[in-house]
């Protein structure tokens, strides 16, 4: 296809916003970025369709979800208060779902993405083979990370055998905006010979690696002292545990994890040598506010995050831990708590100039910023956005094809409205969109050059025909868990 997209706003990312602006698409990659009227001068054979109050950005990135889950929205609010009970609840639900309800439930996620504006995930699959056609079937790119589980060493070898018959699998799937991955799930699930292995084979193979790491008390008390739910949990198997007396970071550059340069979610409990360990090894950090926060895990150091510039996305988690899947709440959410809880790095830039996209790299995002207000002290809505967008495109290793607006780049693109009540007045398209707009308010999501969804509707899927399919899974995961049925608005159970 050939395209002019114009509208009030442009924000490219790696360079300040432009006014009344316009992003020229030719096939599956962008041509031009610029004013609206020199676009239209340089290429009058393309057709123009013009947003008006809106803003026109690279596609947001969901850094780590679980698209799979996406049918168990609401269904563990009852164990939040108890983050094991909560996984085991997940365990047996996860169960009872066969591949194509998996299939079904990663879709519903995927439709959910797209309206959202979310234009690439970095999803962490148990069934990888069904959440790969997923996301080919509505069009959205994304990795995909199979994950790997298994405490008892003694079956570190054999685990490892079945994740390769698994990811070859994927691999026959992969296309070129759907890539196959791995994941050993986490320090608690995975023991220290599967994730020697499972480095191993990312590092061979060179296939990217992302890990659930740091993420709650139970796994800090399980790694420093062998005591908790974890270790109990352990213990009941039968599965020896010598704790090493160290960090979940530590433990993992141990044990060859930070060798891969690994996709980290989370991130919670860490402290200034980890965080130096994650930066020098060239690893990438998934930041997960409200999931985080909805089970009451805390709160990642998003600020010391971004004073140490490491390779930082956003993510969503599962919608059963956060409920929607919204990168521009994500976004808004990450702020106002690092407002809270952390004051802004020193040395921080805070501004960008006219030379900074001839000068700076898409790789090199340490001195990259939106223009706007400051107050020096408190994490931005620059910083926010940043993290949504090209830092996520980053953290998966993907920030040379997309994360930004450039000559060159694919067009992973999206419409942010900007005209709505609860928007108004609008001062800076940044603040607009971080601090006052959501993922409803996306009125186009494009990938590479392909709209997948515009003004309410998907183009390639079937909305309603997947919710009703999802609405019988639920059904079925309700009945083996002994769920109560839910009940349809109006509906009396």
């Amino acid at each position: 296809m050939t395209a002019i997209y114009s509208a009030r706003w442009v924000l490219p990312i790696i360079s300040p916003p432009i006014e009344s602006g316009a992003v020229a698409i030719d096939g599956e990659r962008i041509v031009a970025v610029g004013e609206a009227a020199d676009i239209a001068s340089r290429f009058p054979q393309f057709p123009i369709t013009d947003f008006g109050m809106s803003a026109i950005l690279p596609g947001l990135v969901n850094a780590h979800s679980h698209l799979e889950l996406t049918v168990m929205r609401g269904f563990l609010e009852r164990e939040e208060h108890d983050f094991f009970a909560w996984l085991r609840k997940l365990t047996i639900a996860r169960m009872a779902m066969t591949e194509d309800d998996f299939f079904v439930s990663a879709a519903c996620g995927v439709i959910e993405a797209a309206r959202a504006g979310i234009t690439c995930v970095g999803d962490s699959s148990s069934v990888g083979t069904r959440t790969m056609p997923a996301l080919s079937e509505i069009g959205l790119r994304g990795i995909v990370y199979q994950e790997s589980f298994g405490p008892d060493p003694n079956l570190a070898e054999q685990n490892v055998s079945a994740l390769l018959r698994e990811l070859e699998a994927m691999r026959a799937m992969e296309s070129a905006t759907v890539r196959a991955g791995v994941s050993p799930h986490a320090p608690y699930t995975v023991s220290a010979p599967q994730l020697e292995l499972i480095a191993r084979l990312a590092i061979d193979d060179k296939v990217p690696l992302m890990m659930h790491a740091a993420e709650s008390q139970a796994e800090k008390s399980l790694l420093l002292n062998g005591t908790g739910a974890f270790a109990e949990g352990l213990r009941k198997r039968n599965i020896e545990w010598r704790a090493p007396g160290l960090s979940t970071i530590q433990y993992l550059a141990r044990h060859g994890i930070m060798d891969t340069k690994p996709l980290l979610a989370h991130c919670i409990n860490v402290d200034d040598e980890d965080i130096e360990t994650i930066r020098v090894a060239g690893a990438s950090v998934a930041h997960c506010p409200k999931s985080n926060a909805k089970l009451g895990q805390g709160r990642a150091p998003f600020a010391r995050f971004i004073g140490a510039h490491l390779k930082l996305g956003l993510g969503s988690d599962s919608v059963a831990s956060n409920n929607n899947c919204d990168i521009l709440e994500e976004s808004r959410f990450a702020t106002l708590m690092a407002r809270v809880s952390e004051a802004r790095p020193p040395g921080r830039a805070t501004h960008v100039n006219s030379n900074v996209e001839r000068n700076t790299s898409v790789r090199d995002t340490s001195m990259v910023a939106l223009p706007g207000g400051r107050a020096p002290h408190m994490i931005t809505a620059t910083d926010a956005l940043l993290a949504a967008t090209l830092g996520g495109a980053r953290a998966l290793g993907l920030d040379h094809e997309i994360g930004s607006l450039r000559e060159g780049m694919q067009a992973d693109v999206i419409v942010v409205s900007l005209d709505g009540a609860h928007q108004q007045p609008i001062t800076n398209p940044v603040d607009a969109l971080v601090f006052s707009s959501a993922g409803r308010d996306v009125r186009m999501t494009m990938v590479g050059g392909k709209e997948i969804y515009r003004s309410g509707q998907l183009v390639a899927a079937d909305e309603q025909a997947f919710i009703s399919r999802l609405m019988t899974v639920r059904k079925k995961i309700e009945a083996a868990t002994g769920t109560p049925e839910f009940s349809a608005p109006g509906k009396s159970k």
